[in-house]
């Protein structure tokens, strides 16, 4: 590989500069006919809206004139014959040595939950104080539409003179589990295989300052089950005596966590890292902490939400209180989603997690583990040449210095990414800022923080483009 360009064609990039502002207005339109389509992959959802947002990203796709094929793909999910979500896979060639770039994104979208929780319509795209508001507007329909707005850029500018390899990958299942996604890159790997590939689902510093990621957790959910009696009995003829199933829950829960909130697990590891400097009043705006209520955990907070485990009970299944009677309760179900430090596999995680578990199950309680879903977190190696092409590109495009940054969700895909093309080089990007809201009511995309990203993006496509193999 030749190294970096030092420079390209200043009055190329002014160009490409200049179509990405003036090329923002369709850009936006575009996102918010998006956003109109609710295209969720729980199987409870309507799913003709999935087909419909494939099908809709798939000529966003064509009409760039970029690719040679555009294709509206499924696959099936671990070795079955059942097919996961649609997914668009665009390819073009590259030409006269030119390296290949592969750009990630994808179209499903979180459910809405209620709509009483937003300002406005989750799926009616609404622009107030600098900001975009609508389910997908920001986790990852902008990420769509920051590959297809820096795309269109580049052709308009460089026409013939684009012999950059370029493959689009934009997903239809990642927010249900990515669950065919190590299968269509089995399917599809010639089409997929690429030098650099470019994952735009992360976030930024803040609104004006661009984050590289080089730091995912990883993740480990599962279904518990505590049972404790065969059929529910009187609360006042043998409460005192008998253990309810909710009590136990709460009391082997509660053994997941020390007295500071930390992770108190035997098993479960932690990353020894730097951190940038961050504070508690941070914590407190980004996250909507409230008064009074303090964080939980040791150390430097950003080295908690990026370095160490976390524990979460993220569901319950219980009598509801508008249905609560004076009964003890035979069984509890919850939901628990641990997020693992880069470094140690989910199945480590997990085996922890469960061994634990089992040995402090209160009162001899019965513990039935199910739907067991794992992935494993990513470190970024740093040193690469497409690393420091796309730290140049952010530099530029925010006219900002970029972070590198530790992400405390996971992308439990980027390890079938690495397995798949271990020589190809990962760059975790994003529009997302840490207001943004994603997979919460009132999830929104800062309009600026989308503009920086597009000029990052289509500046970066146009100096790889300058690179021979």
């Amino acid at each position: 590989m030749s190294s970096v360009p030092p420079n390209a064609d200043p009055a190329i990039e002014s160009a490409v500069t200049e179509a990405v502002a003036i090329g923002i207005p369709s850009a936006l339109s575009d996102l918010g006919d998006l956003v109109r389509i609710p295209g969720i992959a729980w199987p409870s959802f309507d799913q003709t809206q999935l087909e419909r947002s494939a099908e809709h990203v798939a000529t966003l796709a064509t009409e760039t004139g970029v690719f040679d094929s555009v294709r509206v793909l499924r696959a099936t999910i671990d070795g079955t014959d059942e097919l996961g979500q649609p997914a668009v896979l665009a390819t073009r060639a590259a030409r006269g040595g030119k390296p290949t770039i592969l750009l990630y994104a994808h179209h499903d979208v979180q459910p809405p939950g209620a709509d009483e929780l937003w300002e406005t319509p989750p799926f009616e795209p609404t622009v107030r104080n600098g900001r975009l508001y609508g389910r997908g507007a920001a986790d990852d329909k902008a990420g769509i539409m920051a590959h297809i707005a820096s795309l269109r850029a580049v052709a308009e500018v460089l026409g013939d003179d684009l012999e950059l390899g370029v493959s689009m990958f934009i997903e239809g299942e990642e927010e249900y589990g990515s669950r065919s996604f190590a299968q269509f890159l089995s399917d599809n790997v010639d089409a997929l295989r690429a030098d650099a590939i470019v994952v735009a689902d992360s976030g930024n510093w803040d609104s004006e300052t661009p984050g590289l990621t080089v730091s995912l957790r990883g993740n480990a959910r599962f279904t518990l089950k505590v049972r404790t009696l065969d059929h529910a009995s009187h609360s006042g003829m043998f409460g005192g005596a008998v253990p309810d199933a909710m009590m136990a829950t709460v009391r082997l829960l509660s053994t997941l966590w020390d007295a500071d909130g930390a992770v108190a697990v035997e098993g479960l590891t932690e990353l020894d890292a730097d951190t940038p400097e961050y504070n508690e009043a941070t914590l407190r705006d980004e996250a909507g902490l409230l008064h009074g209520t303090s964080p939980i955990g040791r150390d430097s907070i950003l080295s908690r939400i990026w370095n160490k485990p976390a524990v979460t009970v993220i569901g319950i299944d219980a009598t509801s209180v508008e249905a609560a009677s004076n009964t003890l309760l035979p069984e509890v179900t919850v939901v628990i989603s641990a997020r693992v430090a880069p470094g140690q596999t989910g199945e480590e995680a997990y085996a922890a997690l469960e061994s634990h578990l089992r040995s402090q199950a209160p009162f001899g309680a019965e513990l039935t583990f199910s739907d067991v879903d794992l992935g494993n977190g990513f470190l970024v190696d740093t040193d690469g040449w497409a690393v420091e092409l796309a730290r140049q590109a952010m530099a530029d495009g925010y006219g900002v210095d970029p972070v590198d940054l530790g992400v405390g969700g996971s992308i439990p895909f980027i390890a079938d990414l690495v397995r798949e093309f271990p020589a190809a080089q990962i760059l975790v990007t994003g529009v997302e800022d840490p207001h943004a809201r994603a997979h919460s009511p009132n999830e929104s995309l800062h309009l600026d923080t989308f503009r920086h990203a597009v000029a990052t993006e289509a500046l970066m496509l146009t100096r790889m483009n300058e690179i021979t193999l």
